[in-house]
């Protein structure tokens, strides 16, 4: 077994399908279907059921699924580790929820980089569980999410309070006006909802629920309506009058935390990445 044969294999498990696996990873479809049946004899049982256009996993392909996820991860930190002993430099692996990377982490990305640009990042997208999973299997030093955990072995560190404002794409609205015209309620975790749901218990159902805040930006600024969005990202919106404050409506604040395993002492790097928020 090799890292590509395990790269080909989550490729194919994303895609469903061999001769998009092939086209991403730049390969011929024989030479997929040769790394794959490669892995397959390695392991003794087959990981896809492969009928015409739909290619499923079978019981031990989705078994191998995080096993292959966590090799990988593993393998890509020692290499970077080894570099970074080499060179004697810094490294840093971080993990955060996709609505605080588009509101906080960027701008922190940027901070970093400016005060230790020898630092070598390895910065990635993740839910919650899976931020957690990473942290305790020692292949992450950070992780960020609005939902803060309660469970032995990780730390939790407040870094940032998130002001989530009512805007509009029509001005001088009225909360009850704005949630009556085209409201579109954005996944902001299971605090902001049940905020919500205190500051407004008789909103009937939206029609529209998005997962994150840009995507309902986008959304509003194309088809008009209202929602919940974090006031640094439509800041240049509002200033350019193509969103408007529902002057009325309550601001949710939300907590932002940093996570990371308490089972390891954190770094240097670690603790000065994290005072960058203050």
């Amino acid at each position: 077994m090799d890292a590509d044969q395990l790269k080909t294999f989550l490729e194919v498990s994303r895609t469903r399908h061999f001769g998009r696996a092939a086209k991403n990873l730049f390969l011929s479809q024989s030479a997929i279907s040769s790394r794959i049946k490669a892995l397959e004899e390695q392991l003794g049982t087959a990981l896809f059921i492969r009928n015409r256009n739909d290619i499923q996993l079978t019981p031990a392909g989705n078994r191998l699924l995080s096993h292959a996820e966590n090799i990988l991860a593993a393998w890509n930190r020692a290499r970077h580790d080894l570099v970074i002993e080499d060179n004697k430099i810094s490294s840093l692996a971080i993990a955060g929820t996709p609505s605080l990377w588009d509101i906080s982490l960027q701008d922190w990305l940027h901070k970093l980089h400016h005060s230790h640009p020898d630092i070598v990042l390895h910065g990635e997208i993740l839910q919650t569980d899976d931020i957690l999973r990473r942290l305790l299997e020692g292949t992450l030093d950070l992780g960020f999410t609005f939902e803060p955990p309660q469970m032995p072995r990780i730390e939790i560190e407040q870094i940032s309070t998130v002001p989530l404002v009512m805007v509009s794409s029509h001005d001088k609205l009225t909360s009850q006006q704005a949630l009556s015209q085209g409201y579109v309620m954005v996944d902001w975790g299971i605090s902001f909802a049940i905020t919500h749901a205190r500051h407004f218990p008789a909103l009937q159902t939206p029609a529209i629920h998005l997962p994150l805040g840009r995507v309902a930006q986008e959304y509003l600024l194309r088809h008009g309506g209202s929602a919940y969005l974090a006031e640094p990202a439509i800041a240049a919106a509002i200033a350019a009058g193509v969103l408007f404050k529902v002057q009325d409506a309550p601001v949710i604040e939300r907590p932002a935390y940093a996570l990371f395993s308490s089972e390891v002492q954190p770094s240097t790097i670690v603790r000065t990445a994290l005072n960058l928020f203050t």
